[in-house]
């Protein structure tokens, strides 16, 4: 009695769970995968990156611009000077310019000097033009793999989503099995106490009992572990009870794109796209490379002003000619013009940059090689994903068939129990064969659509699968 009672209660707690499920919203597996697009923490941080990447090229463009500094300094000081011949060592040196006197003079008066300088590198054999180039290409780069990233979350969301659907029709399908089983047990208990049927029939029924507990138990288990890898790949939080209501009507068809090719070439697979993107980088860094060798033609032009206490008197031995008057000492008095064009090389780059180019080559190579890798595996993946169809095809038209038999065969001995003409082995033997039935049924109605998925992660066309919702 307190076994029965025990399994009422537990199996009202499921109804419960189920009908809550049944009463939620329910998660459709576009809403899923919509989820993990705006909340699955790579997928912003790689759209981060992207508009980091975004930021580069405007820099880049803007690198042509010539440089137009403006420089403003007020000072106070001496202007003693001297003859020979001086340099400085990691260290400034004072820009002071007055006459030579014989002895120390310590007269300070306040100066100033005003500047305005202009450089401007206007030709230099494309050198700006492939930096907009190789950033422009780490942007592709980031984009492609911002879109790789988001294609293998959708795939990764769908499969889970198909293993949690999966999940909760082996824990209904145990449910059903733990009803048989009390169901017969409270027959070959009855059977037993009235002598019909040895004693050792209750405590086989109890132990099937106890067994088909135990499954249902792990199905749970097995359900809330499914619930959570969705949850974390959607980044929600799992319902308290870690049941998520799921749209399942579409497990029982067949998805009609099952034959149909991708409309896409292997070649815009995004992880192909990506891996060519990182090729198409590296050469262009080669390019950039080459720029580096070249000389720099550039036109520059100063403009000045200066300020002093010092009269011009003062250079020609009146030491008292000065004054400590701060507006005097920084106002305008002397102004230089200065525009010119020149051209800057460095004779030794050459050396230097042909092993760094050869050396962004062999990279592109590696790149190369990596990418001819990628595309064999994904074109075995296509072949491979043709017979997972054509094997979940032929088991999910056998799956019912056995299920048929499985039933029928357990209600013939369950029967035949009943009114004494098989053993209890017979009967548990068919309950065990129904029950295997019923979850590889479970498995083998997803396994077709987790074979569309797969097909479409090998060809790169998310679409094969996500337009039949």
């Amino acid at each position: 009695m307190a076994k029965q009672l025990f399994i009422g209660l537990f199996g009202g707690l499921l109804l419960s769970v189920w009908a809550g499920q049944a009463g939620a919203q329910v998660l459709t597996i576009r809403q899923a995968v919509q989820n993990a697009m705006n909340n699955y923490g790579t997928i912003r941080a790689k759209a981060n990156y992207v508009k980091a990447s975004q930021a580069g090229v405007k820099e880049a463009k803007r690198e042509y611009l010539p440089d137009v500094n403006f420089a403003l300094s007020q000072d106070y000081g001496t202007v003693a000077s001297s003859f020979g011949p001086n340099a400085a060592y990691k260290v400034g040196g004072v820009s002071s310019s007055g006459p030579v006197l014989g002895t120390q003079s310590w007269n300070a008066a306040f100066g100033a000097l005003y500047l305005t300088n202009v450089n401007w590198d206007f030709f230099q054999f494309g050198k700006y033009k492939e930096k907009t180039m190789v950033a422009q290409q780490v942007l592709d780069q980031d984009l492609s793999d911002l879109d790789q990233e988001r294609f293998e979350q959708s795939v990764r969301v769908s499969a889970a989503y198909l293993n949690l659907i999966a999940a909760q029709k082996l824990m209904v399908s145990q449910q059903k099995n733990l009803d048989r089983a009390v169901a017969f047990q409270t027959v070959a208990t009855a059977r037993a106490k009235s002598g019909l049927n040895p004693g050792v029939d209750s405590s086989l029924a109890n132990a099937e009992v106890s067994s088909a507990r135990i499954a249902l138990t792990n199905a749970i288990e097995n359900e809330q572990e499914q619930a959570n890898d969705l949850a974390q790949l959607m980044q929600v939080t799992a319902p308290d009870s870690n049941n998520f209501a799921l749209d399942t009507g579409f497990v029982s068809r067949v998805p009609l794109s099952l034959d149909s090719a991708s409309s896409q070439p292997l070649k815009n697979h995004p992880l192909l796209r990506y891996f060519q993107k990182r090729i198409d980088v590296s050469n262009e860094q080669a390019k950039f490379l080459r720029t580096q060798q070249y000389p720099v033609f550039s036109l520059f032009g100063v403009v000045q002003d200066r300020g002093t206490g010092f009269y011009p008197s003062y250079g020609a031995g009146n030491t008292d000619a000065y004054t400590q008057n701060y507006l005097k000492g920084v106002g305008f008095n002397t102004a230089n013009y200065l525009v010119g064009v020149g051209v800057f090389w460095d004779f030794t780059s050459p050396f230097r940059i042909h092993e760094q180019v050869a050396a962004q080559k062999w990279t592109s190579a590696g790149l190369q090689e990596e990418y001819g890798l990628i595309s064999q595996e994904l074109q075995a993946q296509t072949v491979l994903a043709e017979s997972r169809i054509r094997n979940a095809l032929a088991n999910h038209r056998e799956a019912p068939i056995q299920v048929k038999a499985a039933s029928d065969a357990y209600l013939q001995k369950e029967t035949l129990y009943k009114n004494g003409l098989a053993t209890i082995v017979d009967v548990t033997t068919a309950a065990f064969i129904l029950n295997q039935a019923e979850t590889q049924r479970d498995v083998i109605d997803t396994n077709v659509w987790q074979a569309l998925l797969y097909k479409s992660a090998s060809t790169g066309d998310f679409g094969l699968f996500i337009n039949e919702f």
